[in-house]
């Protein structure tokens, strides 16, 4: 490995660090706060937490994810060291990508998009998205664009939001006629809905639009292959249909695909 290679990697590891920060606690206190061991709550040292040790009260490892974001951070950040995407630049593909990172972790452990996330996402997504269409119009125009991706990205979700709420309300009638207790899942979350606009910021009018469509065909492909899963374990049922994933993931790689390699 050639020396300048480490600064990516470098890199990447103080990024995967702090995804697994963000991941570890805004989900459980909604602000920056001491990380704690998940089993025993015995908050950890900074030390001991940036370092990757057990927890010194009960034992607990870390987890498999805190491992895997680390060395896909890493990975990622040389892949596009030594292959720059254009367009984005360098700096900021790299916090776009520690962003999207944070968003796919939270949403797939806790089935959350969280307020602060869309607020620093919102803010991220307006400098991207000026960024990328002032270059040839001008700020205003750029701006202009983005504004438009992120009103358009809102309005779209929002509109499969109320969709979505007429196939929970199906599932819990058919959970009731099954004598299954609710449990208030959404098909889309109202999260979905805001993160749709914080990535329409970044796109823009009318790349937003590709985006969704990118992000409705890996949610697709997720889907298809859950139902095969079930059918492999030999548990596919009418209700296994009603199964709801997290949807944050498939919208993120949507935009990512747009952003990085379109």
């Amino acid at each position: 490995m050639q020396f300048e290679w480490l600064v990516p990697v470098l890199l990447g590891w103080l990024a995967g660090l702090l995804v697994n920060y963000l991941s570890d606690v805004l989900p459980i206190t909604r602000r920056l706060s001491q990380p704690a061991c998940p089993r025993c709550q015995t908050p950890f040292s900074w030390t001991d937490y940036l370092t990757l040790r057990a927890c010194r009260n009960c034992g607990t490892r870390r987890s498999l994810r805190t491992w895997v974001v680390l060395i896909l951070a890493a990975a990622s950040f040389l892949y596009l060291w030594l292959f720059p995407r254009p367009g984005l630049g360098l700096p900021l593909s790299l916090i776009v990508l520690t962003y999207f990172g944070v968003i796919i972790v939270i949403d797939l452990e806790h089935r959350l998009i969280l307020f602060p996330t869309v607020i620093a996402g919102a803010v991220l997504g307006l400098i991207v998205g000026t960024y990328l269409f002032s270059k040839q119009d001008g700020i205003l125009s750029g701006l202009l664009t983005s504004v438009l991706g992120g009103v358009a990205g809102f309005v779209i979700m929002f509109l499969f939001y109320k969709l979505g709420e007429v196939v929970a309300r199906y599932r819990a009638r058919k959970m009731r006629a099954a004598g299954q207790a609710e449990d208030d899942e959404e098909a889309l979350g109202g999260g979905d809905v805001y993160l749709s606009g914080v990535l329409g910021l970044m796109l823009g009018w009318p790349n937003v639009i590709l985006g969704i469509t990118a992000g409705a065909l890996v949610g697709g492909v997720v889907g298809l292959l859950a139902v095969i899963a079930y059918l492999i374990q030999r548990r596919y049922a009418e209700n296994s249909l009603m199964t709801f994933i997290p949807y944050g993931p498939s919208l993120v790689l949507g935009a990512f695909y747009i952003l990085y390699f379109f």
